[in-house]
């Protein structure tokens, strides 16, 4: 199944390359002020990457969009303990990688992926896959949008599959689920892994759908948002809410995990942490508040589309 066509290393770089400038050109118009600054870096051990941020923005408060190239010959521990078959074998992986904060707590934060891997041995079939998705965590939801996010999600799956969307909004809700809340980091989208059964054409030709869809998903969302009020008080809980996405990321994402063990620029990898954050101990919304609607309505996986029986 991984030996049946080549692997066409170019074509996925320039496509994540140029999948990245369209993402960061875009965010700069709706943003209307900040500007990506770009900083390429090279990587000891092998490979390197242009990671670009935006920070103090009229509307993103930091993002970044980051592409990488990394290579080595040996993988981490992080890779061969989850794929021990792994051992012994060199690696290459690509990807784009992003993470906005905006400054506007009824805008959402939100974080999308996509990647190549690729395990190499010689004398044997290479290992490889594609991975991704994109999720979304919003403060004071609005139901349309999420129902927007998750429309996009479904309709650039169908080409591949009635049961695409369904398993890999689940593994969405699964992946980024905090244990030791017992709560959902945002109200989902799509996460897939290890994709490599469809061929690699195919594999390659979705894991660019799930990229070039993130846009239609989230921009409309962002321009609906942007203009609207908020008060001290709703900012405090953004920055308290927005600690979720520091806990997450430090205990239980795979990527971070992966990044920091093989040796990647550690602000290029950390560049997903907001900027602001606050925690309070034991806190509880206000019972009837719009910050105890976001637990009670949505911070549980459900289906927003009425697929479901």
């Amino acid at each position: 199944m991984n030996s049946e066509a080549p692997i066409k290393f170019e074509k996925i770089k320039q496509y994540l390359l140029k999948l990245q400038d369209s993402i960061c050109q875009t965010l700069e118009l709706a943003d209307g002020r900040g500007e990506f600054i770009e900083d390429n870096w090279q990587r000891e051990q092998g490979g390197g990457g242009r990671t670009r941020v935006l920070t103090n923005g009229a509307v993103i408060e930091q993002g970044g969009v980051n592409f990488s190239h990394v290579f080595g010959g040996m993988l981490p521990p992080s890779a061969t303990l989850a794929r021990p078959e792994l051992a012994g074998r060199s690696f290459q992986a690509m990807g784009v990688s992003l993470v906005i904060h905006p400054l506007n707590p009824q805008v959402p934060t939100t974080h999308a992926n996509v990647r190549f891997f690729v395990a190499e041995k010689e004398g044997e079939d290479p290992v490889w896959w594609f991975g991704g998705g994109f999720d979304l965590t919003p403060y004071y939801p609005f139901e349309e949008d999420v129902v927007h996010w998750h429309k996009v999600a479904h309709k650039l799956c169908l080409p591949y599959g009635e049961e695409v969307y369904p398993r890999y909004k689940r593994w969405c809700d699964e992946y980024f689920y905090l244990k030791h809340r017992d709560e959902t980091r945002g109200v989902g989208g799509l996460f897939f892994d290890d994709l490599n059964e469809w061929g690699f054409d195919k594999s390659f030709k979705f894991m660019q759908a799930v990229g070039d869809g993130f846009l239609e998903a989230y921009v409309p969302i962002l321009e609906k948002r942007k203009e609207l009020s908020f008060s001290p008080a709703e900012r405090d809980f953004q920055l308290y809410r927005r600690g979720r996405y520091v806990e997450f990321n430090l205990v239980y994402d795979r990527g971070t995990l992966f990044g920091l063990q093989s040796g990647g620029r550690t602000e290029s990898i950390l560049m997903s942490m907001p900027p602001l954050v606050r925690w309070e101990y034991a806190y509880t919304p206000t019972a009837g508040s719009p910050e105890a609607e976001l637990y009670a309505r949505f911070l549980k996986p459900q289906d927003w589309l009425g697929l479901e029986d």
